[in-house]
């Protein structure tokens, strides 16, 4: 995957850049495609479940 092929989702502007945009700083990402930068926020709530799941599995 080149640079150019990489896409971010930009959490000020709450939407889909290409690798020249926002500052990574307000970004997620990069991502493989423009469609998975577009479930970035879908995708980043999924795995915060499955890590809060196996924290309480630890605590137990």
């Amino acid at each position: 995957m080149s640079v150019s092929d990489q896409w971010w989702f930009c959490l000020k502007h709450m939407r889909v850049e290409p690798e020249k945009g926002c500052p990574n700083k307000d970004r997620l990402g990069p991502y493989e495609s423009e469609s998975a930068a577009a479930d970035a926020l879908k995708t980043a709530s999924e795995r915060n479940k499955a890590w809060a799941e196996k924290d309480r599995e630890w605590d137990e």
